[in-house]
């Protein structure tokens, strides 16, 4: 049905998807959070959450309940309208990217209709993760200057120079990626990682750029500022960081924001080197049962990959230490730009001599 040139059907059905992403999302991450208890506890030989909720379950909630509850304070040296600003864009901006992961095959219904399970199929893909990204660490920073905290400031920063560094190589590792997948549509490369197996080698590029994925790994854990790259929430040095003096939802927002983060992170790396929602012998699975079956099992299959990403996240953080910050900065530009130059050039002569012949 069309109103004004608006196909009314494909908004419900956009409005629909978007609405069940990002409730997935905000449940996602405040249940990482019981679950980075729970693997910190299992670790550290502790209970963990146990008292709310069977197995500690309404942790969360609890958690949610009080941030709500707490007195909400702005400092009086603070520019109010940067200093609020910052919560919401770090939380807007984990948000938005997710509207570029395909979540699942496409479903044929009966009449013919087909529905995406991708919010915006564009291709730049890629680039508007990298844009969106960037975007967040403003977030960071306007947190850190407008609380007029010099602690703060010093720890926004830091993120912002992390950020930096950390993204360079993160870019240059997937162009050796974009170099054999020919494009910088997700949609497409979850497309080209069909099943497992072509007959020849694995299909998925975890496979193909190793070195590529382990780049992309360590640059992920720099711009989430996870252990042990949480340096701009160093507390023996910084007090809590960048959001020394947020308190109440608006802390809560920049909490909410990483564990969103990790998870739109978990989400882009399976489908970049993981195959996506795709897995082995999906062809066979497709042929004997529902499409709408098949649907589900391959976001099933997506979702099951972005949580042992995120349990790996949580294990590392609870096994390494902190680096030093001269130490952070040597491994991104001495580190790990050369490594992914050098991956690039690798990559680039294997596909010409491949073509060759």
């Amino acid at each position: 049905m069309l109103l004004l040139g608006i196909d009314i059907a494909f908004l419900i059905e956009k409005v629909i998807l978007i609405s069940v992403i990002l409730m997935g999302s905000l449940g996602i991450a405040m249940y990482s959070t019981w679950a980075e208890r729970k693997v910190a506890a299992v670790m550290q030989d502790r209970i963990g959450p146990a008292r709310a909720g069977w197995f500690g379950l309404l942790q969360p909630l609890a958690d949610g309940i009080k941030l709500f509850m707490k007195e909400e304070i702005i400092p009086d040296r603070s520019t109010r309208f940067l200093f609020i600003m910052g919560p919401c864009l770090a939380m807007l901006t984990a948000c938005m990217t997710s509207a570029v992961v395909p979540w699942g095959p496409d479903y044929v219904t009966a009449s013919g209709h087909v529905i995406s399970l991708q919010v915006a199929d564009i291709n730049i893909g890629i680039l508007f993760v990298f844009g969106v990204v960037s975007l967040g660490v403003y977030g960071v920073m306007l947190g850190g200057w407008a609380s007029n905290n010099k602690f703060s400031l010093l720890s926004s920063i830091r993120a912002a120079s992390q950020a930096i560094s950390y993204e360079l190589a993160m870019g240059i590792s997937l162009i050796a990626l974009l170099m054999m997948t020919g494009s910088l549509s997700l949609r497409e490369i979850v497309a080209q990682q069909h099943g497992f197996w072509d007959g020849h080698w694995f299909t998925w590029y975890f496979f193909k750029q190793p070195l590529g994925f382990l780049i992309f790994l360590v640059c992920a854990f720099a711009e989430l500022n996870r252990a042990p790259f949480d340096l701009p929430e160093c507390d023996s040095e910084l007090n809590m960081g960048y959001h020394q003096e947020y308190s109440s939802m608006k802390l809560g927002f920049y909490l909410f924001s990483e564990y969103i983060n990790m998870f739109i992170s978990s989400a882009i790396i399976a489908t970049l080197f993981w195959g996506g929602y795709n897995f082995p012998f999906m062809d066979k699975v497709a042929a004997g049962v529902h499409p709408l079956l098949f649907t589900l099992i391959c976001v099933m299959a997506l979702m099951t990959k972005i949580v042992c990403l995120i349990l790996f996240f949580m294990f590392v953080r609870w096994t390494l230490p902190r680096f030093r910050y001269d130490q952070l900065m040597n491994l991104g530009w001495k580190g790990l730009i050369p490594l992914a130059l050098i991956n690039m050039l690798i990559t680039a002569i294997a596909i010409l001599w491949i073509f060759k012949s």
